[in-house]
């Protein structure tokens, strides 16, 4: 497993700045919030997306992937009755796509709340046929650009569209392909029934990408989640992929998240950590 961790933990830094210090620290890569580089990213020039994804290779970090992909934009909207918001927002989503693929990020996370709920009046069932509809012809792109869409399934709280890892592993597979997934949020999989480390055993070869936190908001080790059988899980299902932090509460400041979390990361899901190692 290699570690991440999210762009927008470091209000008001440079994103340059935030390579070399995550880089330093030993994040193996950084995954970036849009929002905080642009309101929409076709205001992102391809020389500037050539120049973020230069400035992580000179640090020597990856860009994991890209989330929090329709904070701030406008007029879109994955549910809606409209079918001209539906086409606005599938457009939105291969610009996404497009966005992610020049940084060199192989993961588009899907969350998004606001913009998928389920308005007054919708069913599940319309809302579930109105978003798949929305995510054809983007996975279509997301399939010669390299780039996998993870669905994130959250809890009632955020949300009332997909609100287990079941759920999203079964929208997942009707897309059918293998560019489009599921990611799993340990905060989100701590609102739900089962015990997080189930859930990840039952999402075995489902995710492919997975955020890291507490279920107080904050990042890996700074609340009451236990970690060993998380760990134990991700082990048992030889998940290898990226593990991110993304956290929700800022308060602790972004070097003593970034540092703690990672250590707390690293004690657990390191090599040899756990019984029998990796």
């Amino acid at each position: 497993m290699k570690f991440a961790i999210c762009n927008e933990i470091f209000q008001g830094w440079r994103l340059e700045d935030v390579f070399t210090y995550c880089a330093r620290l030993g994040y193996d890569a950084v995954e970036i919030a849009p929002f905080t580089l642009a309101r929409d990213v076709r205001n992102i020039p391809a020389a500037e997306r050539a120049r973020i994804r230069g400035a992580a290779a000179a640090a020597g970090i990856g860009i994991a992937g890209i989330h929090w992909v329709l904070v701030q934009t406008e007029g879109l909207h994955l549910t809606s009755p409209d079918p001209a918001t539906r086409a606005r927002t599938a457009e939105y989503f291969r610009e996404l796509v497009a966005f992610g693929a020049d940084l060199g990020a192989p993961v588009m996370v899907v969350g998004s709340p606001k913009q998928r709920s389920l308005g007054e009046g919708i069913t599940p069932e319309q809302g579930w046929q109105w978003a798949q509809e929305v995510f054809h012809p983007v996975t279509l792109l997301a399939e010669e650009r390299g780039c996998t869409i993870c669905l994130e399934p959250l809890p009632a709280e955020d949300t009332n569209f997909i609100n287990t890892a079941a759920e999203a592993v079964r929208f997942a597979r009707e897309m059918a392909s293998p560019a489009f997934r599921v990611i799993l949020d340990v905060r989100a999989m701590s609102h739900e029934a089962l015990p997080v480390a189930d859930i990840i055993r039952a999402s075995r070869g489902e995710f492919a990408h997975l955020h890291a936190n507490d279920r107080n908001l904050k990042g890996p080790g700074f609340g009451g989640t236990d970690y060993v059988p998380i760990a134990a899980a991700l082990r048992e299902t030889r998940y290898d992929g990226m593990v991110s932090v993304e956290v929700f509460s800022f308060e602790e400041g972004p070097e003593v998240i970034a540092a703690r979390s990672l250590e707390h990361l690293r004690r657990h899901l390191g090599p040899g950590q756990g019984a029998g190692g990796r």
